[in-house]
């Protein structure tokens, strides 16, 4: 995967994520920067299944941060 120095991306402000019951699609309103800058808006699209992925792997990923934080 090619590194982007720089850029990052954070949930869209006022935007909710939404899905649509038929497909499963899952859609994430994102904000794209570079550094500070706001250089756009994108969607980040998921099946459902993909965004269950995400959520758990956040979740795990959360807790884990959360026991260290505790143990220090």
């Amino acid at each position: 995967m090619a590194t982007v120095s720089g850029w990052h991306a954070s949930p869209r402000r006022g935007t909710p994520t939404s899905s649509t019951s038929d497909t499963g699609e899952v859609r994430v309103p994102l904000a794209l920067y570079r550094v500070d800058q706001h250089q756009g808006n994108a969607d980040l699209v998921l099946s459902r299944s993909e965004a269950e992925e995400l959520r758990d792997a956040l979740t795990e990923h959360l807790n884990i941060s959360a026991l260290l934080k505790d143990a220090s």
